[in-house]
């Protein structure tokens, strides 16, 4: 699943492909938006909200998307051909005079009134890149269940918006914090909040994620997807596991000596 950073450098590209321009084209290839047209709507911008995406018209409508696993919007300058997936993939289409822009395997598209627009995103906590962040109410949401494990909690975009799986394991793994630690056992848990935006700002322009600092391929890691590899800083073997509610496993990774069980 796309994580904070790579949502938000999609939506500042679509906002400035489409930004500010009037729409001669709109198509959605899902049954609830099926007659639905744009056509003639002015973009007012493109923001992203955690890992949702926002294009917000000057009908007083927002198009509301969202990646979740194998979603993605592609940009094409007008007239260049499609080229992001077969056609039977295309959930949506917006295209203004100069680009075309189009949204592939999107599991998440509807219309909504923009001043509705909480009822889609109203629920997430601070947005890690976003104008609203504020580290002491995302410090004051993790620490409203303080028994629940860090892991889970960091996931909870409930607390704090933008933080996926990689992110998690790598935080954590810089932290030295195994993923099943309590919240509340987190000895400096505004640090890990700090640090985890510091990694999500650094990679925000980068298409390659990495929190090593080595953009090279097998060395952007140091946990993250490294399953019984040894650990850059000591050897051990990282270890892995799925652990969350049962409807929301997710994939952690850690070094059992950097990271030591508590």
């Amino acid at each position: 699943m796309p994580e904070g950073d790579t949502v938000w450098r999609s939506c500042q590209r679509l906002n400035e492909a489409l930004g500010g321009h009037v729409l001669t084209r709109s198509e959605f290839r899902v049954p609830q938006l099926a007659t639905t047209d744009l056509t003639g709507a002015l973009v007012r911008e493109v923001v992203s909200r955690g890992k949702h995406q926002l294009f917000r018209f000057d009908n007083a409508f927002t198009l509301h998307t969202h990646f979740r696993m194998e979603g993605s919007w592609r940009i094409y300058p007008r007239p260049q051909a499609w080229s992001g997936g077969p056609e039977w993939q295309v959930r949506a289409v917006l295209a203004t005079a100069g680009h075309h822009a189009v949204g592939y395997r999107l599991p998440v598209v509807e219309l909504v009134p923009t001043v509705e627009e909480h009822t889609v995103v109203g629920h997430l906590g601070p947005d890690l890149l976003g104008p609203d962040w504020s580290q002491s109410e995302a410090l004051a949401r993790l620490g409203r269940d303080p028994d629940r494990t860090i892991g889970e909690a960091l996931l909870d975009q409930r607390n704090l918006a933008g933080i996926g799986t990689f992110y998690r394991a790598e935080l954590l793994f810089l932290q030295g914090l195994h993923p099943r630690t309590r919240v509340g056992d987190v000895a400096d848990l505004p640090r890990v909040v700090h640090r985890a935006k510091q990694l999500l700002y650094a990679n925000r322009w980068r298409t390659e994620q990495t929190t090593t600092g080595d953009l090279r391929n097998g060395r952007r890691t140091y946990v993250f997807e490294r399953a019984q590899l040894p650990c850059r800083r000591c050897g051990t073997l990282i270890e892995t596991e799925e652990f969350g509610p049962v409807t929301q496993e997710r994939r952690s990774y850690w070094c059992p000596r950097c990271q030591p069980a508590r």
